[in-house]
């Protein structure tokens, strides 16, 4: 969670009108690396942040479930290029768990 623009103004101006480093972050409640952040900063809005591509497509994971429903957890993993874990992690995401008939 961020801190909202105008605490960070806030705090800033503080600091550059004379009051301490410290004072400012005990005052409004922010660590002293965090204002050290923001007196370096050009601007202090936020900077949005992109959503993270994972490396299994969701629909070529689907695909290749219906496909293949009973490959192994390993077999799944090397197809894919990731470790087991990763597509036991992928596959959960996505709901799928197999069962053991």
């Amino acid at each position: 969670m961020s801190y909202s623009v105008d605490l960070r103004e806030r705090t800033v101006q503080y600091v550059e009108a004379g009051g301490s480093r410290t004072q400012a972050s005990r005052l409004f409640g922010v660590s002293r690396k965090t204002l050290f952040h923001w007196l370096h900063r050009a601007t202090l809005l936020t900077t949005p942040r992109s959503v993270r591509q994972g490396k299994i497509d969701k629909s070529k994971l689907l695909s290749h479930v219906q496909s293949y429903p009973d490959a192994l957890l390993r077999e799944r993993a090397v197809a894919f290029g990731v470790t087991p874990s990763g597509m036991w992690r992928a596959l959960h995401r996505l709901g799928i768990r197999k069962k053991n008939d």
